[in-house]
């Protein structure tokens, strides 16, 4: 069982509660933290739809969910103690009259259990609905509790740095900045949330972790599947949209930030902006130098023949959208003076990994003999966030003999060895966050348009200069040459994992 604090009472409504973002992630995390004893003891989760359902129906749909994508499967009793919170409105979003029923399920709760609870919002609907239900949802009576009541927005945030502005003017135009959770499940995971453990919880990091000892730094997000269905987003996004300005600019965060002075959300993000904010703007004529970018080709993966972007559903079969980016940041402070940070993410890549390596300046060998000197390797730390979640240091060793040779060894930490029992999902951790009100794992508003003004030159030039090699990588590559090209020319390889 894990550790949660008990939180106070809730309601939580799920705009898009008939959607797929609640049926495969939402719900199954709610159950979970039922199981854990994470939810308050009074709560009441209510789906908000145009889908017609009874409440009978809606549960029913909502368990084969559960049934499918829950790390607990439900036996009867567990779900139909939880399911007797569920319940379903049918309304259309457009219809400001019938928000006035969210107001007397919050006073009916109240009614029934005697207190005031805390109102969670979750947008789990298309970006472009979002305004339409918070303008409403503002002249509430109830939303005007900055404290008790909060609004959860999915990614995407914006489709660049001009719409994240305008979405954010928006979004502070009716809630309070304090009352707006934006999500990205990225950092709930445990090995995410573990970098600032291992940095500022063990002495042995942080005097080492700058420019006098860390050579560079490689973040890699690599998936094998294609767009599975979603070729009508993808178009719009990109790899370079879709992952690295948000997923993996968090990431960079993490590993890049001062120290803070203490826990308190606001401390952490201040922390994070500072990072986003001294990232080394890329000038537009020298993006070449500094981005690469592919799209997959039809050809074979484990087997099975694979189809090409192009010829995805809903995808343009001339289409110059990025199935693969990889590129080159640097960090202007006393920290990360010279240190580059190098980054890719694709599709139909090799393997299904996300990782961070950080990578040790070489000692100095000039002791050593020769056959020591043969196979010399830096140290080397690696952080697999995903599918595995371990930590491993790299260092050298003698080898068992007369003669003195080194080998590299590698010093393992994982978590299925380490802690038994299965880690929250990330979900979990983040919902769970949410109903306690602590924003940290969560995005603001500045950084959000920080990132975006990072990636911004790096679109911008894409969108001029059209690709002549697309498709450029065959599925169950590493991507295109060009990223060899883009960390070769520094001296330096895309490490994987324990490689």
């Amino acid at each position: 069982m894990l550790d949660y604090k008990k939180l106070s009472a809730t309601i939580i409504f799920i705009f898009g509660g008939s959607g797929d973002l609640n049926y495969r992630k939402l719900t199954p995390a709610l159950y979970n933290l039922f199981l854990d004893d994470a939810l308050p003891e009074n709560f009441s989760i209510v789906g908000v739809s145009r889908t017609e359902y009874n409440d009978t129906a809606y549960k029913k749909r909502l368990q084969d969910g559960v049934n499918q994508f829950s790390r607990n499967k439900p036996d009867e009793k567990s779900w139909n103690s939880f399911a007797k919170h569920i319940s379903y409105i049918q309304m259309d979003i457009n219809e400001k009259s019938r928000y006035e029923q969210l107001e007397k399920i919050v006073n009916d709760f109240k009614a029934k259990h005697k207190e005031d609870p805390s109102i969670v919002f979750y947008m789990a609907v298309a970006p472009q609905l979002v305004p339409v239900i918070i303008k409403p949802l503002s002249e509430l009576s109830f939303c005007h509790e900055i404290r008790t009541t909060r609004i959860v927005i999915e990614k995407p945030f914006g489709h660049d740095l001009e719409s994240a502005k305008q979405m954010n003017h928006t979004l502070t135009r009716y809630f309070a900045e304090e009352q707006i959770y934006r999500i990205d499940h990225y950092l709930g995971k445990e090995t995410v949330q573990n970098i600032l453990a291992l940095r500022f919880a063990n002495s042995l990091f942080e005097p080492i972790w700058n420019r006098n000892y860390i050579d560079h730094v490689q973040i890699s997000a690599t998936e094998t599947v294609g767009v599975e269905g979603r070729g009508g987003y993808y178009e719009n996004a990109g790899a370079l949209r879709d992952m690295i300005q948000n997923h993996i600019l968090q990431l960079l965060c993490m590993v890049a930030m001062e120290p803070p002075v203490s826990f308190d959300a606001n401390e952490i993000r201040n922390k994070k902006v500072d990072v986003l904010k001294a990232v080394r703007r890329i000038d537009e004529t020298k993006v070449q130098d500094v981005a690469a970018r592919g799209q997959y080709r039809d050809g074979w993966m484990k087997g099975q023949e694979v189809v090409g972007y192009r010829q995805e559903k809903d995808v343009t079969p001339e289409s110059t959208t990025e199935t693969f980016a990889a590129a080159k940041f640097f960090i202007d402070n006393w920290r990360w003076e010279g240190v580059p940070f190098y980054v890719r993410t694709g599709k139909r890549m090799h393997v299904k990994s996300t990782e961070i390596t950080i990578q040790f300046k070489s000692a100095p060998n000039y002791a050593f003999p020769q056959e020591a000197a043969d196979t010399w390797k830096p140290n080397r730390l690696s952080i697999g966030i995903s599918p595995e979640m371990d930590v491993c240091l790299r260092f050298q060793a003698k080898r068992p003999g007369q003669a003195m040779i080194l080998n590299p060894v590698d010093m393992v930490f994982n978590y299925k060895d380490s802690y038994k029992g299965e880690e929250p999902e990330a979900y979990e951790t983040l919902l769970y966050d949410v109903m306690a009100g602590d924003a940290t794992l969560f995005m603001r508003a500045d950084q959000v348009e920080a990132a975006w003004e990072i990636v911004m030159p790096i679109l911008d030039v894409w969108a001029k200069r059209k690709p002549v090699s697309f498709p450029n990588y065959s599925p169950g590559s590493w991507g295109p040459e060009d990223s060899e090209a883009l960390i070769a020319k520094d001296g330096h390889n895309w490490i994987s994992h324990f490689s």
